[in-house]
């Protein structure tokens, strides 16, 4: 490859590729993906329940790009429904009349009361395993049947630093995204051959909606004390490791669990 098309390729790296990311409304995935719209990829927005808030993250990244046809379409699928797991690839095939390149699954909940594994609640418990690992193995599993076969196929799930750092209070949760990372281990062996790669990137605390439920102001500076750079994370700072590992760069990293928490653990 010449010295000018790496510039070029390296300029955006994702240029016309296809991503879906799930829980992409708010939060995280919605960093995530108008990051991965500036590196060139054409998105879908997933969603459950926000609407207006895709709605708004689609204008916004659109209103970016106005000499193109639109860069970003949202669609409404409930992550731990099979059913809608397909419609929500069908649709970004169908949107953009391209085979589907990247997947990162952003979906997730936990337990906004962090009560102790002896007070849970069944309903809660199964509640965080339908969304955060039922979701991840679905959109996983779907991925894996679909995404592009040859060379820049990716599937980037999100798990948690709270799997590595197992504080009381969250024992579904923690357990939850354990179990993605022991999935996805195995997923990127047995997609040996195809030419797609498999990861988890595992955030640390990160100033969200989701982090801050529930949380008196002690605990929040707990967290932050707990931080090497004492500070919270930022979406940003995920955004760019995501990033990379949906781009050709990240070839070599598969099968792996990136903790992107600052030192957090």
């Amino acid at each position: 490859m010449s010295m000018a098309s790496t510039t070029s390729t390296n300029s955006l790296p994702l240029k016309d590729r296809v991503a879906i990311v799930t829980g992409s409304s708010r939060g995280i995935g919605r960093v995530i993906a108008t990051h991965l719209a500036g590196l060139g990829a054409k998105l879908v927005i997933n969603y459950t329940s926000s609407a207006d808030q895709a709605d708004l993250v689609a204008t916004q990244i659109n209103s970016l790009y106005p000499g193109d046809s639109p860069r970003v379409v949202t669609v409404k699928a409930d992550v731990s429904d099979p059913a809608q797991v397909k419609l929500l690839f069908d649709s970004a095939e169908q949107a953009f009349g391209s085979p589907i390149h990247i997947l990162v699954n952003s979906a997730g909940v936990l337990d906004p009361k962090y009560p102790k594994i002896a007070d849970t609640a069944l309903e809660d418990f199964d509640r965080i395993f339908s969304v955060n690992t039922r979701g991840a193995f679905l959109c996983a599993k779907e991925a894996a049947n679909r995404l592009k076969r040859g060379g820049g196929g990716r599937i980037i799930l999100l798990s948690s630093s709270m799997a590595a750092a197992l504080r009381p209070g969250f024992g579904a949760y923690a357990a939850s995204k354990a179990a993605i990372e022991a999935m996805v281990k195995i997923l990127a062996k047995e997609l040996k051959g195809t030419g797609i790669t498999a990861n988890c990137v595992a955030p640390g605390p990160i100033a969200t909606e989701m982090f801050f439920a529930g949380k008196s102001e002690e605990v929040v500076q707990r967290c932050i004390d707990e931080c090497p750079h004492n500070r919270l994370g930022q979406s940003e700072d995920v955004a760019p490791v995501v990033g990379f590992l949906a781009s050709d760069a990240s070839e070599w990293t598969n099968g792996q669990t990136i903790r992107v928490n600052g030192g957090y653990v």
